[in-house]
């Protein structure tokens, strides 16, 4: 008797991205692309019919919902089916949010075919797939947790690096100036700098946050 094949929802917002996705996975045995989705909001509301093993998603969508916000949404549910991360974005600021969203695999799309096929292969049975640099980037953060960035650190700089200024990510954060200073405050001194430029250019260095 064969198996049942794995079922895949593709999620990107680039419809070349999910016609070379789709071309790579359907030469795979036991793998069968069931849907795409060009959004976030649309990811969502397909993975919950019941008849997807695996998502397969990117981080940015443009406008609306990003992969983590959708990721988190899909996971919530009983009965969810897995969600891996497929995404040109390594960063910390990336790769973090979208794991504690609940992603069981994260891989890079320069990830040649074959990883990619394993990679799905292993979420459907609900185990985890990391691209090296992400694995690397995670085994670092737990050898020295002194030096890494907490997450509302990480969303603070990503900002400063957008041009805000203290004033307007804390708008945008919904916390106090004040609040801003004292993450930065702390964020000078895990990255040993006395800058906003220089901060962001060693956050950026260390695959913090995106260049």
């Amino acid at each position: 008797m064969t198996a049942a094949p794995i079922r895949l929802l593709l999620a990107d917002d680039h419809p070349v991205v999910r016609a070379g996705l789709r071309a790579v996975l359907e030469t795979e045995p036991g793998l069968l692309v069931a849907a795409e989705a060009a959004t976030a909001e649309d990811a969502v509301e397909r993975a919950g019919a019941g008849d997807i093993d695996v998502v397969l998603m990117d981080l940015q969508f443009g406008k609306g919902m990003n992969g983590a916000e959708a990721t988190a949404r899909i996971t919530a549910r009983p009965g969810a089916p897995r969600v891996l991360i497929v995404t040109t974005y390594d960063s910390d600021a990336d790769t973090l949010p979208a794991i504690e969203a609940g992603a069981t695999g994260y891989l890079l799309k320069d990830a040649p075919p074959e990883d990619l096929a394993a990679a799905v292969r292993t979420a459907a049975a609900g185990r985890t797939t990391l691209a090296p640099a992400v694995a690397e980037r995670l085994m670092n953060r737990l050898r020295t947790p002194g030096t890494t960035l907490t997450r509302r650190e990480t969303e603070v700089l990503v900002l400063v690096a957008e041009g805000l200024s203290n004033q307007a990510i804390g708008r945008r954060l919904h916390l106090t100036e004040g609040t801003v200073k004292s993450h930065l405050a702390r964020v000078y001194t895990k990255l040993d700098v006395d800058s906003r430029t220089a901060a962001v250019a060693a956050a950026a260095h260390l695959g913090l946050i995106r260049r």
